[in-house]
């Protein structure tokens, strides 16, 4: 049975909805903590509903925090425990989408997923195994889960911006070659990859802007 997540929202400046973007938060945060980037893409996506759901787990000793799944190297949890967890977020996430479309009325080439961290590590697994094909995912400074099982396991081929920090102390920058490689050979055509000169495990502007390009290009805007 899913577990129903629980999302803030910032309406479209045009008080139309043409578009969905789906923020997808980091380990330890919620979804409040991306939603603020809304404020600087609105302006520029103004037919555009962002979309920040919390994660459905907390964090065993760090209650304020959550998590789509866990993390070994960080919690000492198992990694049939993170897998269990990955699939069973990756359920909550899938019917979270399906409602959102529905509600919403908008079609899956409207919605682009845009992950940080973990976040990103969701937007990479979800997004390719659903069959309709988004229109596109923005992955911040994470990586993909289960390269080995993709070609097997794909649905649909949506367009890729892999983004990540030369300086990133949390998730390796060499994340974001393994991912363009592993997307690669597993039939994608639309994988594009920006590097943040010295920047640590964030988002910077440079990285912001190129993310606004691609969504503007995949929405048709």
């Amino acid at each position: 049975m899913t577990r129903v997540l629980q999302a803030g929202r910032k309406e479209p400046h045009s008080g139309t909805t043409r578009s969905i973007v789906v923020f997808l938060h980091g380990y330890g945060a919620n979804g409040a903590d991306l939603l603020g980037l809304a404020d600087v893409l609105g302006e520029h996506l103004p037919d555009t509903l962002f979309v920040a759901p919390d994660a459905p787990e907390t964090i065993p000793m760090m209650p304020s925090g959550l998590q789509w799944f866990p993390i070994p190297w960080i919690d000492g949890s198992s990694e049939e425990e993170s897998e269990r967890g990955l699939l069973a977020a990756a359920d909550d996430l899938n019917a979270f989408l399906d409602a959102l479309m529905v509600d919403e009325d908008v079609l899956p080439e409207q919605v682009v997923l845009f992950g940080f961290s973990q976040g990103t590590m969701m937007a990479l697994h979800v997004g390719p195994r659903r069959e309709d094909e988004v229109a596109g995912i923005v992955a911040f400074s994470g990586r993909l889960l289960r390269p080995e099982l993709l070609e097997d396991e794909v649905a649909s081929r949506p367009p890729v911006m892999l983004i990540h920090g030369d300086a990133d102390d949390v998730v390796p920058p060499q994340s974001l070659p393994e991912a363009a490689e592993a997307l690669q050979s597993a039939g994608w055509k639309d994988v594009y990859a920006h590097v943040m000169k010295g920047t640590a495990h964030g988002i910077a502007p440079d990285g912001l802007q190129v993310a606004l390009a691609f969504m503007r290009d995949k929405l048709g805007l």
